[in-house]
């Protein structure tokens, strides 16, 4: 027989349990693209760091509520919209184009999609780019007229690789050969030697050259075209939760806050995740890195989807009439701006990379001039060693490798375009004075060489060139 005292405390363990089971559960599905690295601080770093849970509202009417946290990771954005579109997922991230994709889906299916941020990119087109294999004579794009050109269908890359087509004169339809093919298709393909080119996004114009199997020939910013990834929500679970697409927002704001403090540490983080390597990593997202992380919808990001939309369209890959206007909504990342403390007017005017404020390794000089700026990441050390110049780095490099240290990656900044490249795979111009130039097209270092009256090198050469040595040490 139960006690009064016994039957109170079975009253409230049942009361519990019933709350308990009352209690509501929110689901917060996210589809990243891991190896878009891009996309690292609305995906993977969350993820990774549980930022998420961090920022989740746990007051109002979000009081007792359970998270129920869903990760799916994808290879492109079509499978990622698909899923949106069929209520899996409430929120994702990927580029312009395919956001674009993600849009014209979402009402052809009589429902409404938001971007809500963007979380990196270029103003002026870095990050998407053309490459050839190896050992290809090819140089430049002018040299690829009845050429078999892989892309993956649709993308980013798409559509820069019809603008740089556009800009030799050419007809895509008859000048060249275009044909389908995924990244993970197309590095065999070239290292077969079954395709002259090979235009892709984020990180495959980089990656496939630091793996040794093609050599970049085209950057996208030669096209002069903004491009960008970034995150987009279901619009009816953004009206249902809006605290919730500020939270994770917010969470995007600490990512990409910690990648900027440390980004040697977060490039190793991202590569034990994707595999891709934390060299290619960094010569995005370090400083005067290949790519801006940006969450600020600036005018040229807004043109970026509009151009993207249109090509689009001309395709005939999307039929409706799918409005930028609305299919934007900065609300969201504005609120997290001002719950982190953070100015959105004052970095929607911001157009800087990530600084680098640092002293040339050789002369313990602080670096004034970021014009010639070279990098050196050596194996063991946690942290890139900076260049005022590539004729300082050659110096270093010389030492380093002398001494039976290993090189994990050197990097030098183009000095027509300011776009970081691989020194490895640059072309350099050598002044009577010593003073040295890199640029990622040969055509481009032959030209101011005959200006300027000046050599062009290569990798090889210019690492072994003794009069490098001896005037980056007067």
């Amino acid at each position: 027989m139960l006690t009064k005292s016994r039957l109170v405390l079975a009253g409230l363990v049942f009361g519990l349990g019933l709350n308990a089971v009352h209690a509501e559960t929110i689901r917060v599905a996210v589809g990243t693209q891991d190896t878009t690295i891009n996309c690292a601080t609305g995906g993977l770093l969350i993820r990774e760091l549980k930022l998420l849970e961090k920022y989740l509202p746990h007051d109002g009417k979000y009081k007792g509520v359970e998270y129920d946290i869903q990760w799916k990771n994808f290879t492109s954005g079509a499978p990622l919209t698909n899923e949106m579109i069929a209520d899996k997922l409430d929120l994702g991230s990927m580029a312009d184009f395919p956001g674009s994709f993600n849009g014209a889906a979402f009402e052809k299916a009589g429902k409404k999609s938001l971007f809500i941020t963007v979380l990196s990119g270029s103003t002026t087109g870095s990050g998407n780019g053309i490459v050839v294999p190896k050992n290809s004579p090819i140089t430049s794009v002018s040299q690829l007229k009845g050429k078999t050109i892989s892309v993956p269908f649709a993308s980013t890359s798409h559509g820069m690789l019809l603008r740089a087509i556009k800009a030799q004169g050419w007809d895509p339809e008859k000048d060249v050969n275009i044909i389908t093919q995924a990244p993970e298709v197309a590095g065999p393909a070239l290292q077969a030697g079954k395709i002259e080119a090979h235009a892709d996004f984020v990180p495959f114009a980089e990656l496939f050259p630091y793996r040794g199997i093609a050599r970049k020939i085209y950057d996208g910013s030669q096209a002069a075209t903004p491009t960008f990834h970034g995150s987009l929500v279901n619009a009816e679970y953004a009206k249902k939760y809006p605290e919730i697409v500020v939270a994770f927002l917010r969470a995007a704001i600490e990512a990409d806050r910690l990648f900027a403090a440390e980004p040697e540490k977060y490039s190793e983080l991202i590569a034990k995740v994707t595999g891709i390597e934390a060299e290619v990593n960094y010569l995005f997202h370090g400083p005067l890195g290949l790519q801006t992380r940006d969450l600020t919808w600036k005018p040229e990001y807004r043109q970026a989807l509009k151009t993207s939309i249109e090509t689009l369209r001309n395709l005939k890959r999307i039929e409706n009439n799918l409005e930028v206007d609305t299919f934007i909504d900065d609300r969201y990342i504005r609120e997290a701006f001002k719950q982190a403390g953070l100015d959105y007017e004052k970095q929607l005017k911001n157009y800087d990379k990530l600084a680098l404020r640092a002293k040339d390794a050789t002369t313990g000089k602080p670096i004034a001039d970021l014009k010639r700026v070279s990098d050196i990441w050596v194996e063991g050390e946690p942290l890139v060693r900076h260049y005022a110049s590539p004729e300082s780095a050659f110096t270093d490099l010389r030492k380093l490798e002398a001494g039976g240290k290993k090189i994990r990656a050197i990097y030098a900044r183009d000095f027509e375009t300011g776009v970081r490249i691989f020194g490895d795979d640059a072309w350099y111009v050598a002044g009577k004075n010593g003073e040295v130039q890199a640029y990622l097209l040969k055509e481009s270092a032959e030209a101011a060489a005959k200006t300027n009256g000046a050599r062009v090198l290569d990798y090889a050469a210019a690492k072994g060139d003794s009069k490098l040595a001896v005037a980056s040490s007067q």
